[in-house]
């Protein structure tokens, strides 16, 4: 008799919110978790675009406009969520930014702008904390429990490789992999395993996603060096984090916390 094959991991009837919810990675979070059974908030600055990703999705998703970077906006930002859906259940905090000036972003380290930097920063790090505060006492609060995402990346654990960066473009100039990117990915590892510790005795498990190289804008050259580099051969597709997201903020993942689970194609195995 052939085994029945893996069911995926639901999330039905929760309640999660997402940030950076109308981004490269966040359209298709939003809409993994919808699929999976949720009901998703979707949050980004930008209330146009959350909203356009929310009727995409569907159902009961909504979305909300939010600067993660400013106290305020955030605490009523998630004050309007808890006014529309009641509760929240889980939290992929998932926002991030390469500044306003993408040029500025990935210019030379010698050559940084401190204002680039504490741009970044207020987004990569001051935003995850900021909304996991606001969604963390709305969880203990009400008595405990619930389920904590944070995005990173395989920067924030290894250096990246700078020979695969030569004659490599994003979105028609040259890339490279900032400090402050890496910088900032390291501290929302640090964070999460923090977080982790702090609420266990409350039930809330926190763990962080770890992508590896998505294809996203980056030129043909980029893509092909990027992929020498891994194991599998190829750079992922937006979709492919979607699994482990939904498993992470499922009960399937119930004895899961403090961990990063790396979806890099097996790019930190090298």
């Amino acid at each position: 008799m052939m085994p029945s094959p893996p069911r995926p991991s639901s999330l039905d009837g929760r309640v999660v919110v997402v940030t950076g919810g109308a981004g490269i990675l966040g359209r298709h979070f939003c809409a993994g978790f919808a699929a999976a059974g949720a009901r998703v908030a979707v949050i980004d600055i930008d209330a146009a675009a959350a909203a356009e990703v929310a009727a995409s999705v569907g159902g009961s998703a909504r979305g909300f406009a939010c600067d993660v970077s400013a106290p305020a906006s955030v605490d009523a930002c998630i004050a309007s969520v808890l006014s529309g859906f009641g509760r929240i259940d889980a939290l992929h905090n998932n926002a991030a930014t390469k500044s306003r000036d993408l040029r500025a972003f990935f210019a030379p380290f010698e050559d940084y702008s401190p204002d680039t930097w504490r741009e970044v920063m207020s987004v990569n790090v001051d935003g995850m904390f900021l909304v996991a505060k606001a969604v963390g006492r709305h969880m203990v609060e009400r008595g405990g429990g619930g389920a904590v995402l944070q995005t990173a990346s395989i920067y924030g654990l290894v250096a990246p490789d700078p020979r695969i960066y030569d004659g490599s473009e994003y979105l028609g100039g040259p890339i490279n992999t900032p400090a402050v990117y890496a910088a900032s990915k390291a501290a929302v590892v640090g964070l999460s395993r923090w977080l982790a510790t702090h609420w266990a005795p409350h039930g809330i498990r926190v763990n962080t996603l770890v992508p590896g190289g998505v294809l996203s804008g980056q030129n043909g050259r980029f893509s092909k060096l990027y992929s020498t580099r891994v194991p599998l051969g190829r750079m992922a597709e937006a979709g492919e984090m979607v699994p482990a997201a939904t498993f992470l903020l499922s009960d399937d993942a119930s004895y899961v916390t403090g961990q990063e689970l790396v979806v890099d194609g097996g790019w930190t195995c090298w």
